[in-house]
């Protein structure tokens, strides 16, 4: 057995409870991962609290994780024990149900095809905050058809998200002009990641902002009032369900290590970095504290748990029954 996060039914974050959760086993496609860092996302909490996705009780949250391969099934081509992942692994476009076993737990199984090996100038932390943040970010620009040159108004500029849909309009899609909004304390912050001009938004409305943008994306759903900064017939991204304006288009995600792997010289050379709220990184045992901050809406980029009670025992417990040596 090993340790995990888990729920037996909906609810608040109180329903979850520390406790024995079966080891699981690689199967032909799959590997074997011990998490060293995972992140937590909205999505985990709305899955906690209402059956958004088909998914068994107990059920273990968490989608994105850092950690170092140590076993693989026998059509695993790409990564070998030892190598040092991370990745998105639950993929909310395939068929039939989510995986039990999420990312809050010493050991996961994984497909090959939805994780990527991590940047070697990146610690787990940073690694586990990125991947469903930042395929959520790059499906926006495609939902978008975002072209080079053209300017973009984010809503939402220091979430999980939005920190990096600034980074990548700036040195992955080559916008002419970024501007993003965020609260008061967050202004300096939001400059730094790349924002040509920061929107306090407690100092001014919409409607006040005089020019008028190529591509709106909100992050936060308020489409309903940032309508107002986007030209005639420009693209509105949103990325919370349902939008909150009829001009808005829904974007969701494609969960892909192909697209962690496009990203690593973007990620080794410094141009995209990982932003972890300072109250973290949180340890295992305060997963419940960590939700709770999460729920607040008040994150500044992304929340992430580390210090696994991760042990030598168990991880030789899989190598042996792997028929592996753990010397």
């Amino acid at each position: 057995m090993q340790k995990a996060w888990n729920y037996e039914e909906y609810g608040p974050k109180e329903v979850l409870k520390l406790g024995d959760f079966p080891l699981p086993t690689p199967q032909h496609d799959q590997l074997l991962v011990q998490v060293r860092a995972a992140a937590l996302n909205p999505i985990d909490s709305k899955r906690r609290q209402r059956p958004l996705f088909p998914s068994d009780f107990p059920a273990v949250p968490g989608c994105d994780m850092a950690g170092i391969v140590v076993a693989k099934g026998t059509s695993v081509t790409k990564f070998n024990t030892g190598d040092e992942v991370y990745g998105n692994i639950q993929d909310f476009n395939a068929e039939g149900k989510l995986k039990q076993l999420g990312a809050l737990a010493e050991f996961i199984v994984v497909e090959e095809s939805l994780i990527a090996k991590k940047p070697k100038t990146i610690s787990f932390e940073e690694a586990a905050s990125l991947p469903l943040a930042v395929q959520t970010a790059i499906e926006g620009f495609k939902t978008a058809g975002f072209k080079t040159g053209q300017t973009i108004f984010i809503v939402g500029g220091a979430g999980g998200v939005g920190t990096l849909v600034i980074q990548l309009a700036k040195h992955f899609y080559g916008a002419s002009h970024v501007v993003a909004t965020t609260s008061t304390p967050k202004v300096e912050f939001v400059k730094e990641l790349g924002a040509d001009k920061v929107i306090d938004y407690r100092k001014t409305k919409y409607k006040d902002i005089e020019e008028k943008f190529d591509v709106l994306y909100d992050t936060i759903g308020d489409c309903k009032n940032s309508f107002v900064v986007a030209k005639d017939n420009a693209p509105i991204v949103d990325i919370t369900w349902p939008p909150s304006h009829p001009r808005a288009i829904y974007s969701s995600l494609t969960v892909s290590g192909e697209i962690l792997e496009k990203l690593r010289p973007f990620i080794e050379s410094g141009k995209l970095k990982a932003q972890i709220d300072p109250t973290g990184p949180y340890k295992f045992k305060d997963v419940i504290e960590a939700f709770r901050y999460l729920e607040t809406g008040r994150a500044r980029g992304k929340v992430v748990i580390s210090a696994f009670p991760y042990t030598e025992s168990t991880r030789c417990h899989f190598i042996r029954e792997q028929e592996e040596s753990c010397s």
